[in-house]
């Protein structure tokens, strides 16, 4: 049963939210820029910026992308400099962590994602996703597509909770057998193909097989984002038509959701750091 409580809440909430992620957007920003660490907008964020000047009004996240060889040297300056209240989250910091995207997540907030476990004890507040991008092989779209979904898919049946079961043990055959066929058949097309035309998230978080011309991308320029300015792919048209298509149409009123099933944008406020 849908909770209108909880849906009103998450409304009134949602701006605040938003700002606070600007926040840690903009602490990013500083930092990569101080390092020249080069990242760009993605996915709704992109899309937010170009299309609204800013957040997709129901959009509660914030995306951007990064090479996957930039990653160690913002994961080292982000562990020094990040702001009080600021966390990078990796499967290096929090062992308990699934997921192969990075974040750096505000420490005095609360986000609750439908996948999220409470049996766990990593960090659960707003954030920031950074997805680690790498070059891709220059190959047909529909291989690309059907490989990384055999990739991505076998991995997140792979490594979800399970019971013991027949079905469990045959999911486990099936999906562990497609996972090294798909890994072996993308080594090949590595080990074939040059590597000069495209990019593109990295395979296990790459269901839709998405990727994009370097040209696309490289040199990063500049965008607005709620009247502050961030790093952006060179031609944010044809990056967002590969993710989207028709990105400047707006969805129904049906489909303009809030990702998360619950989110706080302020656990203490100042008037609970005081002493006495």
């Amino acid at each position: 049963m849908k909770n209108e409580y909880i849906e009103q809440f998450k409304q009134r909430n949602l701006r605040a939210c938003q700002l606070k992620q600007l926040a840690i957007l903009e602490a990013i920003d500083g930092l990569c820029r101080r390092h020249s660490i080069d990242y760009w907008l993605d996915g709704g964020t992109l899309l937010g910026a170009v299309r609204h000047g800013g957040f997709i009004p129901w959009d509660d996240d914030i995306d951007i992308a990064m090479r996957l060889e930039d990653m160690k040297r913002f994961a080292d300056a982000a562990r020094r400099e990040l702001p009080d209240g600021l966390f990078l989250q990796t499967q290096q910091t929090e062992q308990e962590v699934e997921t192969h995207i990075t974040k750096v997540r505000d420490l005095n907030s609360f986000y609750v994602e439908a996948g999220d476990n409470f049996a766990a004890s990593y960090q659960k507040g707003l954030y920031v996703d950074i997805f680690p991008f790498v070059d891709y092989p220059t190959a047909a779209p529909s291989f690309v597509k059907r490989v990384t979904l055999g990739i991505s898919k076998s991995y997140s049946i792979l490594h979800k909770a399970h019971h013991y079961s027949l079905r469990s043990a045959a999911e486990f055959f099936w999906f562990g057998a497609k996972y090294c066929v798909s890994k072996l058949v993308w080594a090949a097309a590595n080990a074939l193909c040059s590597h000069d035309t495209y990019i593109g998230n990295i395979t296990i978080n790459n269901g839709y097989g998405i990727m994009h011309r370097r040209d696309s991308v490289f040199p990063t320029g500049e965008i607005v984002f709620e009247g502050k300015r961030f790093l952006a792919p060179a031609n944010p048209d044809a990056y967002l038509r590969d993710l989207y298509r028709n990105y400047m149409e707006i969805p129904p009123v049906e489909k303009r959701k809030v990702h998360s099933v619950f989110l706080m944008p302020e656990l203490i406020g100042n008037e609970g750091c005081r002493e006495g």
